[in-house]
């Protein structure tokens, strides 16, 4: 019962999507097993103890600092909750900090690779198949806007505003913004949507901008798939749908796009999120300076 009515509060209340329930479901599972060994079997028995005890058996079988990072992120929305419900009188998980996760710097293409990769993909889409067609709309969408896949997967038609070039996105907490998207990008939309995916619709179509090859809205694994194979294609270095959001935003700093508006294209709660693509471009500002500079 105190899952379920825990699930329901993730998905009615915090809308988040099935995978981020799912990992938040198995967090509070783990901890509340981890807990009943310690001989808490009450829920009101728990405290900032018990869940640092928890965060330290992550640490002692190896856990990644990010897993650890949203292990306790999970702890916190849930005693919360669970405070908030009446369900334990005192709020532990507000004593707890977070592991801070290492960052690596993002993977992106450089400006040269991505041409190469948008012409391939134009070149595979020459012979009109509607396949080929929705391909490059899709490469051409990732890179001009910067979406995630998941937003990218989720649009509709009625969200594609053809005479402003702009596309209203829904991302993370069903907040939604307006994201400009170039000519190119443009155009492979039109073809695709004149010419090609009239050809793969069937009545239970619905709405769905992209389809599969089914007639059925295209899935995330269809399009991970898709780019990958395109960047394949050309034998740049690899990188997932996210790498492309990763390569928008930095080719837009390194064009002069100031940090509050790559945020806000991007769907960034926080601008410190949005910071790291300035370390990105840095590295590449640095590499450059030491091959220009005669004092470097």
């Amino acid at each position: 019962m105190l899952l379920a009515d825990y699930e329901r509060h993730l998905t009615a209340e915090r809308d988040l999507s099935e995978h981020s329930v799912r990992a938040y479901i198995g967090d509070v599972m783990d901890l509340i097993d981890h807990l009943t060994r310690l001989g808490h079997d009450d829920l009101r028995s728990l405290d900032i103890r018990g869940l640092r005890s928890w965060l330290a058996k992550q640490q002692s079988l190896g856990k990644a600092r990010s897993t650890m990072s949203r292990r306790a992120t999970a702890a916190r929305v849930f005693t919360a909750w669970a405070q908030r419900t009446g369900r334990i009188e005192t709020d532990p998980g507000a004593l707890l900090a977070s592991p801070k996760p290492h960052k690596p710097l993002p993977g992106v293409l450089g400006q040269a690779d991505t041409r190469a990769v948008l012409d391939a993909a134009a070149v595979a889409a020459d012979d009109g198949s509607p396949v080929g067609l929705r391909d490059l709309a899709i490469m051409e969408l990732l890179y001009a806007t910067g979406i995630r896949v998941g937003e990218l997967c989720a649009l509709d038609i009625d969200e594609v505003d053809d005479a402003r070039r702009v596309v209203r996105v829904f991302g993370k907490g069903r907040k939604e913004r307006s994201v400009p998207y170039g000519v190119p990008a443009g155009a492979a939309l039109d073809r695709w949507l004149a010419e090609a995916r009239p050809k793969l619709a069937r009545p239970a179509s619905g709405p769905a901008l992209f389809l599969g090859s089914r007639g059925g809205r295209i899935d995330q694994r269809a399009v991970r798939r898709l780019v990958h194979a395109r960047i394949d294609a050309v034998n740049a270095p690899d990188l997932s749908p996210h790498g492309l959001r990763h390569t928008a935003a930095t080719h837009l700093l390194e064009g002069g796009a100031d940090l509050r508006s790559v945020q806000e294209l991007l769907g960034h709660a926080s601008l410190a999120t949005t910071q790291i693509y300035t370390h990105v471009s840095g590295e590449r500002l640095r590499r450059a300076y030491e091959q220009a500079h005669p004092r470097a």
